[in-house]
């Protein structure tokens, strides 16, 4: 028998990473399959700081907070894995590549970004994740990361 999947709301991935207002990018995480693979949900609003300047007139989610709404879901989704909770697990970029940008994302829409596990293991400092952000079934941005997990020492 296979275990359920498992879902991370908001007040568990604030236990497991450290991310805060105005930079946690993601809402909940769901379907966490182990370090395997999740998606992360992000709801977009209107009232989020950066719409202020990117674009006043035409109000665009920035390229680049998308991305890091995909790797703070990794995050999540490892951390969840892991049972880092409380743990003060640190998680910082080493590369993003093949990334695309198919869709702008505004206020209003609802950002699910399908993460998955290219590389890494328990105990390793190194992974590397692939993923889609779609917004309505269309995909919006693409893209491979690699990030090193400073995790806390026992």
């Amino acid at each position: 028998m296979t275990e359920p999947l498992k879902t991370a709301d908001i007040h568990l991935i604030q236990r497991l990473i450290p991310h805060r207002y105005p930079f946690l990018l993601v809402d909940k995480v769901v379907d966490i399959d182990g370090y395997q693979s999740a998606r992360g949900i992000k709801n977009v609003t209107m009232n989020e700081p950066h719409f202020q300047g990117h674009f006043p007139a035409k109000p665009i989610m920035p390229g680049v907070t998308i991305v890091e709404a995909m790797a703070q879901t990794a995050a999540v989704m490892v951390g969840t894995a892991l049972g880092m909770e409380d743990r003060d697990m640190l998680v910082y970029f080493m590369s993003i590549d093949k990334c695309k940008f198919r869709r702008m994302v505004v206020p209003g829409d609802v950002l699910e970004m399908k993460l998955e596990t290219l590389r890494g293991k328990p105990g390793g400092k190194v992974w590397k994740f692939g993923g889609v952000a779609e917004v309505e079934g269309e995909m919006a941005t693409e893209a491979e990361f690699t990030a090193m997990m400073d995790l806390p020492r026992e």
